[in-house]
């Protein structure tokens, strides 16, 4: 804000405090016409490349000094990979193709505030806000909110946190929405399906069975990828990369999943994807999608997309400064991130139309561009457009040079 007043004329800095941290401008209602917008452009898209929306959840970290910001405890931050001091907040985009927006998100409340009503009072939290939810209770509260709003996609996906929840799966298949959600190496599938019973007391010592006990045993995913044979791996081409084409050995096989909290079993497509490299990073997925529903490739391809979500976020963080505020209450936390919602919504925009004119426009390109064309002269727009050309160039060629690499290597192998 200081940097504004300095460089914009007739501004003021308690002007822009005022906007962010006590006006009353509706964040929902911003929030809601970013979803729609967002939605709108991307199935406009959707009928040209014949890709379909991904709504995509994850959680992002933002680090903050002291104890006084709201949310703000000692927690797992994902931008510096350990337990830290910081903010998490859970949100939600839509990707289609290449192309991927933050239309919602919601503030995670660690129980250390939730159980301080004194502490969420002074901070501002209105009291509906007060009672803990976890990440997949508020992902859940969004995917609801955004189908309410009338926001349209094709499948929902997320990280490892979100394929672990057995209550948020649950809550998708009642409400007929398709996943498909990384799951942890160590979760436990049964590959036949499993009749649960009450074993029968085998002595008359000790205490009498009360756990329903499986007649199948069940196999760690770590496990049991070892034991897929070669031959049921499929190659499949996942899209275009600056390297050459994204390709992914797939393998997809129905398992079931116990839950023991609420005793119910559940059928689900497991999908696993790999690298091709000799040592081959592996990702797993649990679908409710039936096994001949998608086949290998577009079951890869949901779970790639989720590539383009993490390269929004780095946008929004290091292009239009998500985790670059000194804000600490309720208000103004949703007032900065609902700006910065809608201000990478316009930069997406910008790129999608000018997609075939400009093919290699990147966010921060059109970053550039959107603030010479408002506050530079007709020379500093000629001479930013005259340098992303010049990148643009050697982008080009090195994207040439490396699919010709590609394919001289699979000449070889053939």
């Amino acid at each position: 804000m200081e940097r504004m007043e300095e460089e914009i004329p007739n501004s003021e800095y308690r002007a822009y405090q005022h906007f962010i941290s006590n006006s009353n401008w509706d964040t929902e209602g911003l929030l809601e016409d970013i979803a729609l917008d967002c939605s709108n452009l991307f199935s406009e898209q959707k009928k040209k490349n014949k890709k379909p929306i991904g709504y995509i959840i994850d959680e992002s970290g933002h680090l903050k000094k002291g104890k006084m910001s709201v949310g703000v405890a000692r927690q797992y931050a994902g931008v510096s990979g350990k337990v830290d001091n910081c903010q998490v907040g859970v949100y939600a985009s839509l990707v289609n193709d290449k192309y991927a927006s933050i239309i919602n998100e919601r503030l995670f409340l660690p129980k250390s505030w939730t159980n301080d009503s004194q502490r969420c009072k002074k901070a501002g939290i209105p009291e509906e806000y007060q009672k803990y939810k976890t990440k997949p209770e508020l992902a859940l509260d969004m995917i609801k909110q955004d189908i309410e709003r009338g926001v349209i996609f094709d499948w929902i996906g997320g990280d490892g946190l979100y394929g672990h929840s057995t209550e948020l799966c649950q809550e998708l298949d009642k409400i007929n929405q398709f996943f498909v959600l990384d799951v942890h190496k160590d979760e436990t599938v049964y590959t036949e399906k499993p009749s649960f019973s009450i074993p029968e007391k085998k002595s008359s010592k000790g205490r009498k069975p009360v756990k329903l006990k499986a007649d199948k045993e069940s196999i760690r995913l770590d496990k049991l990828v070892n034991k897929i044979n070669e031959k049921d791996w499929q190659l499949e081409q996942i899209r275009d990369t600056t390297k050459g084409k994204l390709r992914l050995y797939v393998y997809k096989t129905r398992v079931w999943t116990w839950d023991i909290n609420s005793e119910k079993l559940s059928e689900r497509t497991l999908v696993i994807t790999k690298t091709t490299e000799k040592k081959p990073k592996i990702k797993y997925s649990f679908s409710n999608g039936g096994l001949n529903d998608y086949n290998h490739q577009e079951y890869a391809y949901f779970v790639a997309q989720r590539y383009w979500v993490e390269r929004t976020f780095d946008n929004a963080k290091n292009e239009l400064g998500m985790s670059d505020y000194q804000t600490r209450k309720w208000k103004s936390w949703h007032h900065h991130h609902s700006l910065i919602l809608l201000a990478s919504f316009f930069i997406i925009k910008q790129q999608i139309d000018f997609q075939s004119e400009i093919p290699l426009l990147s966010f921060r390109d059109a970053r550039i561009l959107v603030i010479l064309t408002i506050f530079g002269t007709n020379e500093d727009l000629k001479l930013g457009i005259k340098q992303m050309e010049k990148r643009h160039k050697k982008r080009k060629y090195d994207i040439d040079r490396n699919f010709k690499k590609q394919t001289e290597n699979q000449k070889y192998l053939t």
